[in-house]
């Protein structure tokens, strides 16, 4: 299988955006979710990389992005100005126009952002993996993040950052962090996990994964923690509503839903549909938001369903 990692020329970096490139063929892109490394795509792209090219970018603070810095508050706007130069660097490359496009989460919710900002010039067609286009709930859409908990949850959040914030700027090692912050960081994480699955198999992987001993958790080496905290404090402070974006899309997409996820509710995500032109709606019925997980047969289907539209 071929693979290579690539590192591109981006505004407001010196060291570069890394970028995962697998198989040849048909170039696509894959943006990935909050927290992940997008070479996890790579055991449901190797079967169709004889066909397809995937170039995988790492958003900054994650995967081999993970020692690229912010440069703005906004990391949704940053990450959309970033795809923005990965899609010219792609149509560049392969002398091609537009592309279709692929992204879960936080990476679909950067798609918007691109949408509203850049339009669908360069994209020929769009999988959007379990993600509304607004975050915070308003009084005529109330399918932002985490739905009718939205207002628990995020106070939740809020208490955490009060008392992690303080230590940003002035502790740079996970490892010295007060144990508490630790602990109510890592809880918070846990918690975020388990919400975005919706199979006891899939909890149950979390719970084994996200399980430290005092012990462990003294030593523990976390280095991601800031650019977390950063992520978490946008969310909270920012709108993040991009329903202007839909006026803009007038290609075909596809809206992926999970039938049980607890962070984008899937009657308000099947709402988008009624306001695209060209719109394929696929819901797995036992999957929660986080579908690669859930149901990777399902994800995999869908993905090569799409890819092999013509």
């Amino acid at each position: 299988m071929y693979l290579k990692n690539i590192l591109l020329s981006s505004p407001h970096t010196n060291t570069g955006l890394p970028i995962t490139i697998v198989g040849k063929g048909k170039p696509i892109l894959l943006l990935h979710a909050f927290g992940m490394d997008s070479r996890e795509f790579i055991p449901f792209i190797a079967p169709l990389s004889t066909r397809y090219q995937f170039y995988l970018p790492h958003f900054r603070g994650f995967g081999l992005a993970s020692n690229i810095k912010l440069t703005q508050f906004d990391f949704i706007e940053q990450y959309a100005d970033d795809t923005q130069a990965v899609i010219s660097h792609i149509c560049n490359e392969h002398r091609i126009t537009s592309l279709p496009v692929a992204a879960i989460s936080m990476g679909a919710l950067v798609m918007w952002a691109y949408f509203q900002r850049f339009g669908t010039d360069k994209i020929s067609r769009y999988l959007n993996i379990d993600q509304s286009p607004v975050i915070h709930n308003q009084p005529d859409w109330q399918g932002g993040l985490f739905g009718e908990q939205q207002g628990e949850i995020f106070a939740n959040f809020q208490k955490i950052l009060d008392t992690a914030l303080p230590y940003l700027n002035n502790i740079d090692s996970f490892t010295h962090l007060p144990y508490k912050v630790k602990r109510q960081m890592l809880y918070m994480e846990r918690q975020f996990s388990l919400l975005s699955v919706g199979r006891w198999q899939s909890k149950a992987i979390i719970h084994l994964l996200g399980y430290r001993t005092p012990q462990r958790l003294v030593f523990y080496k976390h280095p991601t923690w800031q650019h977390k905290l950063c992520c978490l404090s946008a969310y909270l402070k920012l709108p993040y509503d991009y329903r202007a974006a839909i006026d803009n899309i007038d290609i075909p997409v596809t809206l992926l839903i999970g039938a049980r996820s607890k962070l984008y509710a899937p009657a308000w995500q099947s709402k988008l549909a009624g306001y695209l032109e060209d719109v394929n709606e696929i819901i797995l019925p036992h999957s929660g938001h986080a579908i690669p997980l859930d149901a990777p047969v399902g994800f995999y289907q869908t993905l090569k369903q799409f890819l092999d539209k013509r």
